[in-house]
């Protein structure tokens, strides 16, 4: 955040600002169904994103001066005949684009036509054994193979390329997944990809889930061997701050949304990923597949519930489920509003994925 300092600044005078990273999906199917997926809570059947507001959405984000979209949210963009196209749209506009897959309908001959229009490719895997992956992503245990050829041939392109593209696993990980820790780690290294991110599993306010945090705790021995798995060209990095922050927020306002704003596959545009539910329909803001990005931004609506958010009638700390996607960008504007941290010029050299808030 402290790179991006002049959109900032701009909020905290009160300006209309637009997103730094968008996080959406280009439909809410998906061929998986994984045991710990937050998507099962929001109950969309919607049909998936037509060309044309796929296409509008880029153009607009574009326009309006968003500088990354994230293809991950509440659906498998893959499942869109339009994800190769989106991906080079987006990369042309001059948009930092990633993408985040389970990697099974992934096209291994497609890949080195989007490789170097990507910042990142991340591959959602959280088991090591077929069988162990099958039970936990919820598909059959061929999946897994097939998977494991896209990731190495992504590889071997990004390597005979000498493309700048992150390649990178992401565990998301419940206490019952320890068993697959050290062999995701090491599968990692040997299939040659950047890293591997082990992350905690979000859980909405009501616990629907059932993910007991407390038990992180007793894995932090574990977590550290993972660590040391890592070696000049292989990162394994655990999220430390959100798993063991045993699922509590330390700040009440939810500030983030207009920094990073989260789109569903079915067009939805609402604050944040817990809030797709009808239940939250106060929240829900427009849909893309109805009028153009670039209107619901500008409406007074949006603006009403970004001020909602904001406000002394809503707190974070019961009100939305645990560990967010804004979570860390919440924690840095409060400080910054609430708790007269300084506004500090960063530090160093600029970081990679810069745009990824």
């Amino acid at each position: 955040m402290a790179w991006h300092r002049d959109r900032v600044e701009a909020w905290l005078r009160g300006e209309r600002i637009a997103p730094i990273t968008i996080d959406c999906a280009l439909t809410p199917r998906c061929t998986y169904r994984c045991v710990y997926c937050y998507g099962q809570l929001q109950r969309s059947q919607d049909k998936p994103l037509p060309r044309d507001a796929i296409i509008r959405f880029l153009d607009d984000a574009a326009e309006i001066g968003v500088k990354a979209i994230s293809l991950v949210s509440d659906g498998e963009s893959t499942c869109s005949p339009f994800l190769y196209e989106a991906i080079l749209r987006g990369y042309r506009n001059g948009i930092d684009m990633a993408l985040g897959t389970n990697g099974y309908l992934l096209k291994n001959e497609r890949l080195e036509e989007i490789l170097p229009a990507l910042t990142y490719l991340r591959f959602n895997i959280s088991a090591a054994e077929p069988g162990r992956y099958a039970e936990i992503h919820g598909c059959r245990p061929e999946c897994f193979f097939k998977v494991y050829n896209t990731i190495r041939e992504a590889v071997a392109i990004k390597r005979k390329l000498s493309l700048k593209v992150t390649i990178g696993l992401q565990m998301v990980l419940l206490p019952e997944f320890r068993d697959q820790v050290l062999p995701l780690a090491r599968l990692g290294k040997s299939l040659g990809v950047d890293y591997l991110i082990i992350k905690h599993c979000s859980d909405d306010e009501n616990g629907s889930l059932g993910v007991d945090y407390a038990k992180y705790y007793a894995m932090v021995d574990l977590l550290r061997e993972a660590e040391k798995i890592s070696d000049d060209n292989y990162l394994v990095k655990v999220k430390w701050s959100k798993i063991l922050s045993g699922g509590r927020r330390n700040y009440a306002r939810c500030y983030g949304p207009p920094f990073i704003l989260q789109l569903s596959g079915s067009g939805l545009v609402a604050p944040c990923g817990m809030l797709f539910n009808d239940r939250y329909k106060r929240f829900h803001i427009g849909n893309i597949k109805e009028r153009s990005f670039k209107e619901i931004w500008q409406s007074e609506r949006y603006w009403e519930v970004m001020r909602e958010l904001a406000s002394e009638r809503f707190d974070a700390r019961k009100d939305c489920g645990t560990l967010c996607l804004q979570d860390k960008v919440n924690e840095y504007l409060w400080g910054i509003k609430e708790k007269n941290v300084p506004l500090l010029e960063p530090g160093g050299e600029k970081p990679p994925h810069v745009n990824f808030i």
